[in-house]
């Protein structure tokens, strides 16, 4: 089936991750958008926040060889390597010239058809596996009208498409998204709307208040956790996200246990990172909070996030 041209839409993205077992099922292909318009301080993908292309300096790949500074036209580069913002446009010079890529270029304009090309490439897989399209970020409704179409021309070649999304946006710009997706993976961070807003930037109310319409529209809607020791692990955040996943309709809940791997993103980007000494969740605080959500919701719950 040959999928319609979408002439003059593009977005910016940061990753293409192949062959993902997690975020929907079967086989997947994760496109990950750039921009988000949470600012949670555990972010995993920081270097998705900004809408932005970057600079990513990695110190420790440095070998201090001087490429970078007679390649950057604007004299951005500071003595101990990291980048004057002010001065910086991120035209991606640095970052051809170093030879360990201890600067690398985030953020890619694609276009849908140039996206969709590279998505095909394992269509086999995805019909063996039930598996399809995944749009994740960052926030794909950050880029409402780049996220529609690549998962209205996806569907056009009959993939399965789902979107992992924080749920913050106009419904208007919301559900035409939804409209396309077979399976929605929603964050729920915390269910205090004060608490919500000091770990990440906002409060919660249009985040539930569109989980309510997801689950009205019919679709496959997970509900995912990020679990955050002296967070949201508590009994009682636990009992609320297992009352709005039965309220919403949902089918299942994943728990994200909070991880390191995004420490050294931070660094790259020359950013401070609050969470810098928190504790991981260890299998005790991971199992107690699966029980916790099991007996609460009645739901299948699973920890790591994989299939639906």
């Amino acid at each position: 089936m040959k999928h319609k041209a979408v002439p003059g839409i593009k977005g910016v993205i940061t990753d293409i991750q192949r062959f993902s077992v997690h975020d929907g099922a079967g086989i997947r292909t994760i496109v990950f958008l750039k921009g988000c318009p949470l600012r949670c301080k555990w972010c995993h993908n920081p270097e998705t926040n900004r809408p932005c292309r970057e600079i990513a300096f990695y110190s420790g790949k440095c070998i201090g060889c001087g490429a970078c500074v007679r390649a950057c036209p604007g004299n951005a580069i500071l003595p101990d390597g990291r980048v004057d913002g002010q001065r910086c446009t991120a035209c991606g010079r640095c970052a051809d010239v170093c030879c360990t890529k201890a600067r690398t270029v985030i953020g890619e304009e694609r276009s849908v058809e140039d996206i969709l090309r590279e998505i095909r490439r394992d269509e086999v897989f995805y019909r063996i596996s039930g598996g399809g399209l995944t749009l994740s970020g960052g926030e794909p409704t950050a880029q409402p009208l780049f996220a529609r179409a690549l998962l209205e021309q996806a569907k056009a070649l009959g993939l399965n498409t789902a979107i992992e999304t924080c749920g913050f946006c106009a419904w208007s710009d919301f559900e035409p998204i939804v409209r396309e997706c077979d399976a929605v993976l929603y964050d729920i961070k915390h269910m205090d709307p004060a608490l919500h807003k000091a770990y990440v930037g906002v409060s919660n109310e249009l985040i539930l208040e569109n989980i309510r319409l997801v689950g009205k529209a019919g679709k496959k809607l997970i509900i995912r956790l990020p679990l955050i020791p002296g967070v949201n692990d508590d009994c009682k955040n636990l009992r609320a996200v297992a009352a709005l996943s039965r309220e919403a309709g949902a089918l299942e809940i994943h728990i994200l246990p909070f991880h390191q791997m995004g420490k050294g993103k931070w660094h790259a980007l020359n950013r401070a990172y609050d969470f810098e000494e928190h504790a991981e969740p260890d299998g005790t605080c991971a199992g107690e909070a699966k029980r916790i959500l099991e007996e609460a919701s009645g739901l299948p719950v699973n920890i790591g996030g994989y299939g639906t």
